[in-house]
């Protein structure tokens, strides 16, 4: 039997962008539905890195004229870690938040040069950022093997549990009264005089407002309303060992391939750093691929040997929102009460921020920060 339900704003999707908006938007005073097409919100495929430095594999994939534009808003993600830092003390509970550093990895003296070149651009824009090389790096990530040579380092890089986080998160939205489905996924939106209709398999959400928090599946959000948002998924894969003594207290990357290293405080170590996943055609959902597995853990080992004896307990693949690089965030010209929230690139990091920076418009209230870029009128 399909149940029907009356709200102000609805918000499709589930994930960091889309829980902690419903949040501050609750905590305004405004009643809030959720509708999300997993069983469980927050990122797969992040695994709770905050970063702050540019990757270097956004750097590798995209043009000039991206980089550059990703390049003019770095303060947002200093920014976005403070916002984890306030949210973790709103929240009160521990979601095992570590704000100790990340380091990029340099092998060769050209992917030294790639960090010098790219430090100072950082440090240009405020962010606190150095060249680390010999005796000092071997002090600050005595975890690394000799092949690293040198390392960016950026003080405002850490980590987050997801699990936990996520969890805190959903409990203050339930304690709000945000009514949360899950799994619901929305199979058509409308519009119904000045109400947005939202049909999912089981439910009718009529809603004054509506956001588009649905991540990769964004793009399709938007088309049943006319609207042209090019969100590609993006499928990727992740690995987790068995928990092991704590070593890595940095978030780790490398300045040419695709690797990065993070360790939770139960001792499992995270390898990912970007390879592919698939979208299994008949389940729709992502999948993990063995040329994954090998080269994520063949380049671990080489960085960090002593990871050889330990044991990997599971492999994931989760989907990333892909866009130019840069949020969207804001009303949709010409489709009033239509709002767009995908995080772009470091969604995860960005979540929390975002989610203020588009609830203060939402609440009639200025922005922190300059969101003028971030408009989906960009993509006309």
């Amino acid at each position: 039997m399909n149940t029907r339900h009356e709200t102000d704003v609805l918000v499709i999707g589930g994930g960091i962008l889309g829980s902690m908006l419903a949040l501050r938007l609750a905590q305004a005073g405004i009643e809030v539905v959720i509708a999300d097409a997993t069983t469980l919100a927050g990122s797969n495929v992040n695994a709770g890195s905050l970063h702050v430095q540019m990757q270097s594999r956004f750097i590798r994939m995209e043009t000039p004229e991206r980089v550059e534009a990703v390049r003019r808003h770095q303060p947002l993600y200093v920014r976005s870690v403070r916002a984890w830092e306030a949210l973790a003390r709103e929240l009160g509970t521990d979601i095992e938040l570590f704000v100790e550093g990340g380091v990029m990895l340099a092998e060769t003296p050209e992917q030294l040069r790639f960090l010098e070149q790219k430090c100072r651009a950082e440090e240009r824009l405020g962010l606190d950022v150095a060249i680390i090389t010999g005796d000092e790096l071997r002090r600050v990530a005595p975890y690394l093997s000799a092949q690293a040579i040198g390392a960016e380092f950026c003080a405002d890089e850490g980590k987050v549990n997801t699990l936990l986080a996520n969890r805190a998160i959903d409990r203050a939205l339930r304690e709000l009264g945000v009514r949360i489905e899950r799994p619901s996924d929305v199979t058509r939106l409308e519009r119904d005089g000045a109400r947005f209709v939202a049909t999912t398999r089981t439910t009718t959400i009529r809603a004054a407002r509506v956001v588009n928090a649905a991540g990769g599946g964004a793009g399709a959000i938007a088309a049943q309303l006319g609207v042209t948002l090019p969100v590609e998924s993006e499928p990727l894969h992740v690995n987790v060992t068995e928990p092991v003594a704590p070593m890595i207290k940095h978030l780790v990357q490398h300045a040419d391939r695709q690797l990065t290293l993070k360790q939770f405080a139960n001792g499992n170590v995270v390898i990912g750093g970007g390879r592919p996943a698939f979208i299994h055609t008949r389940s729709g959902l992502p999948w993990v691929m063995r040329t994954s597995i090998e080269g994520n853990l063949s380049l671990c080992l080489h960085l960090a040997p002593w990871l050889g004896e330990v044991k990997l307990i599971r492999t994931w693949g989760g989907v990333n929102a892909k866009t130019d690089g840069m949020p969207v965030l804001g009303e949709v010209p010409g489709v009033p009460g239509f709002f767009c929230a995908v995080s772009g690139d470091a969604g995860y990091t960005l979540g929390p921020h975002c989610a203020q920076l588009l609830a203060d418009l939402m609440t009639g209230r200025a922005p922190s920060s300059d969101v003028s870029d971030f408009s989906v009128e960009r993509f006309r």
